[in-house]
């Protein structure tokens, strides 16, 4: 477990990259849409790393979802990172 904790990697098995691709997601682009290659830009990785390394977990665990608009974090990655997830907004009705 010291290893672990030297490494960064949490109790789910989540290292600094795999945080770095959910805060991204959530922190800077609302929790998403947003597509693969902004969101290498943003944390200066490459989209291959980020699509065959990080993402399965990720997938996997239902932190993240893909969309055919972008990528979504789910409720559990804003909850499994201490993050208030954002209240749905309705949408508006045409007649009262």
């Amino acid at each position: 477990m010291e290893a672990l904790n030297l490494l960064a990697v949490d109790g789910l098995g989540l290292d600094d990259v795999d945080r770095r691709v959910l805060l991204a997601v959530i922190d800077k682009y609302n929790g998403g849409p947003v597509g693969l290659s902004t969101i290498a830009a943003s944390i200066s990785e490459e989209p291959d790393t980020i699509m065959d390394v990080v993402e399965p977990y990720l997938l996997q665990l239902g932190f993240l979802e893909r969309t055919s608009q972008g990528r979504v974090a789910t409720r559990q990655a804003y909850d499994h990172l201490g993050k208030k997830y954002p209240a749905q907004e309705k949408q508006p009705r045409l007649i009262e």
